[in-house]
């Protein structure tokens, strides 16, 4: 005999506390990403503008309190509401921003010792950006491999669903990578110098590899499925994270190389620095224009402002810092001219962002949970007789 309709498991009822942050995802932490990217890419342009330094030192102090505030508010998030933390990692959505942590960790602690050390001194920054370092490097790596692992066992992912999203835990051992280099000479002399070095070398392997497997998969939906949907259309800036930043990494490892390892291996570093960065920094420009192509199309069409905006920052950001490193070893003006362009496009972008995502918190839009399309289904049933 059929009787009432019971729901199939009981949800557990929301917390009353901490309601604002209820729906704070791991996706903020992008906030952080591209503005600690603003302050460290801009202390390296070329061309010396008075002032800029002392601005970037403040964009990076802004990045830290912004990472300090968001720690504290994803922590209440798990304290408060374990359910829609669980609900986040169990959304092959949603679950690829853990890899923002990492990031925002890294970014952050990176630009300590880039121009946060001029207000906080030197001793300090390295302290704290191998605090953060070492978190963000190993929160990175198991989120390069637990959030494949979910999308693999848990979600249920169609062919046509995939997205530039997919890259955020992969690259977060490729910004390892690019971090790592600035503390090798502050260890001890030896091993210490080459281990550091070497683990910097493998993540950029165990990124780019990672990377290679799946950019195809997403530039084959983008070919053979249409435009992504309007609100996820700027994550197709995402592809350029991976691209960027493994020419930092390359250009970084050239930069310590020296007197870390043997001859032989410095100058091959030294080598790979252009060999390997050219081509990659061509393919990202050629990137750049077909994802601009598609954002432009999509804003004629109406799309509006959302968190994706902000993958305009922090991938862009390392294409800065990759055409720096290409200027640094090439001493071609092309590359020089390239990294005020790109700084001029990210500072745009960070601008627009961070304006838009201010009067997003003002107005508490940002924070509110998801509004169910009108006429959609009430939640899954199970009837027992």
């Amino acid at each position: 005999m059929v009787t009432a309709a019971q729901p199939l498991s009981a949800p557990a009822a929301p917390s009353r506390r901490a309601p604002a942050v209820r729906h704070l995802g791991p996706n903020w932490y992008a906030c952080v990403m591209g503005t600690s990217i603003v302050g460290t890419a801009g202390a390296a342009l070329p061309w010396h503008v008075p002032g800029l330094r002392a601005v970037c030192t403040a964009v990076w102090a802004l990045s830290l309190a912004a990472l300090a505030a968001l720690l504290v508010a994803r922590s209440l998030h798990w304290l408060h509401h374990r359910d829609q933390a669980r609900a986040h990692l169990l959304d092959p959505a949603a679950a690829p921003f853990y890899g923002c942590l990492s990031m925002a960790l890294l970014a952050v602690g990176g630009g300590s010792v880039t121009v946060g050390r001029d207000w906080i001194g030197t001793r300090a920054a390295v302290a704290l950006d191998t605090v953060l370092f070492t978190a963000g490097t190993v929160i990175g790596l198991a989120a390069a491999v637990a959030v494949p692992y979910l999308m693999a066992v848990r979600h249920r992912i169609e062919p046509g669903q995939a997205s530039p999203v997919w890259l955020l835990p992969l690259v977060a051992p490729m910004v390892s990578a690019a971090v790592g280099p600035l503390l090798v000479p502050h260890l001890p002399p030896g091993q210490p110098r080459q281990t550091l070095l070497l683990a910097c070398v493998a993540m950029f392997g165990v990124s780019l590899l990672a990377t290679l497997v799946t950019l195809p998969v997403i530039f084959g939906r983008l070919l053979t499925g249409g435009p992504l949907p309007l609100a996820l259309t700027p994550s197709l800036f995402l592809v350029l994270g991976p691209l960027g930043q493994s020419t930092t990494a390359v250009g970084k490892f050239a930069d310590v190389a020296p007197g870390v390892v043997p001859g032989p291996y410095a100058e091959g570093f030294g080598v790979l620095a252009v060999l390997y960065g050219v081509p990659v920094m061509g393919f990202a420009l050629m990137w750049l224009c077909l994802a601009t192509a598609h954002v432009v199309r999509a804003r004629r069409e109406g799309m509006g402002f959302s968190m994706t905006w902000w993958s305009f920052t922090f991938p862009v950001g390392t294409c800065v810092t990759g055409a720096e490193a290409l200027a640094r070893r090439t001493g071609l003006a092309v590359y020089d001219g390239l990294t005020v362009v790109l700084y001029a496009v990210l500072v745009a972008a960070w601008a627009v962002a961070a304006v838009h995502t201010a009067r997003g918190l003002v107005s508490g839009a940002l924070l509110a949970g998801p509004r169910p399309a009108p006429g959609a289904p009430r939640p899954a049933t199970a009837r027992t007789t």
